[in-house]
């Protein structure tokens, strides 16, 4: 089921899918959506940046330090790293990095 938004609602983070029916929903505690596509979330969550699927479930994680995290689209989200914008899919697997 295609995600279509991602809200932050008080203490919860809310998925839903095209016909705006919510998904699922997991506590926001330290946590902040930076990156929407149609198929994962990315959250910035303390000294971590982590990958949702539509059920919150947990795909991956890896560290911020010296990351920012610049947006999501199609099956991939960037973050700018230093003087590199590198491209990571939803597995924080980098695919490309290009100066900034």
């Amino acid at each position: 089921m295609p995600i279509s938004d991602v809200s932050e609602q008080g203490s919860w983070i809310v998925v839903y899918d095209d016909n705006n029916k919510e998904i699922k929903r997991m506590g926001s505690s330290n946590k902040e959506v930076v990156g929407v596509t149609s198929d994962f979330f990315v959250v910035l969550d303390g000294n971590w940046i982590v990958t949702y699927d539509e059920k919150c479930k947990e795909i991956n994680r890896m560290g911020s330090s010296n990351k920012s995290v610049k947006g999501a689209s199609g099956r991939t989200f960037t973050v700018i790293q230093g003087s590199w914008i590198v491209t990571y899919d939803q597995n924080c697997k980098e695919k490309s990095r290009r100066g900034s």
